[in-house]
């Protein structure tokens, strides 16, 4: 099952101010991930500050990705995720570091020996997931649940996962927010490293 490409609208300002579409068409980056195939990300935008700079600038999207959002700064895509394979879960650590350090963040992946999902991870931002189609399972460290469309998960910095359990791809749209750990929190996660 293939899902529908994303259609991306840009608005802006002309030299008298007044309200323009910039641009109306498909993403500029959609990726399959080589070391998780089936993973797809549509990169829709991202800022670089806050407050964000309101202007015409360039397209930020093209170039590496990168899974976290940029340094006080924010990113938006969707993640297209494949059913959980056999290969995928028989993945090493090593495995799935390769697969975050195709995404710009290999220090992302948690993975161990007898992690639950080869997947495991944790970025210092809050990220809000948005299940569009299809189902996950929301794996953290003590508990998961599942999600379907309309589900909106609020992920704080947590250590976690997204398992496909089911037969079909899911899309999830994510807003990641750059954000630093609380101080109790940052010494209980450099305790448990």
């Amino acid at each position: 099952m293939t899902l529908p490409s994303i259609h991306r609208v840009v608005t802006g300002h002309d030299a008298q101010g007044n309200a323009i579409i910039s641009s109306d068409g498909p993403l500029a980056v959609v990726a399959e991930l080589k070391a998780i195939p089936g993973v797809v990300f549509h990169e829709v935008w991202s800022t670089r500050g806050t407050p964000a700079r309101i202007d015409n600038g360039a397209d930020p999207t093209p170039g590496p990705l990168t899974l976290p959002p940029p340094k006080e700064g924010t990113r938006i895509r969707f993640v297209d995720i494949p059913p959980d394979s056999p290969e995928l879960l028989a993945r090493s650590a090593d495995q799935a570091r390769a697969g975050f350090s195709e995404i710009g963040d290999a220090g992302a992946s948690t993975a161990h020996k007898g992690a639950r999902h080869p997947l495991m991870h944790r970025t210092q931002s809050v990220d809000y997931g948005i299940v569009i189609e299809g189902e996950l399972t929301l794996l953290v460290d003590e508990g998961e649940v599942v999600v379907r469309p309309g589900s909106v998960v609020v992920q704080r910095g947590t250590n976690h996962a997204w398992a496909n359990r089911s037969q079909r791809p899911c899309r999830i749209l994510f807003i990641l927010v750059d954000g630093e750990f609380d101080p109790e929190i940052a010494k209980a996660l450099a305790q448990r490293a």
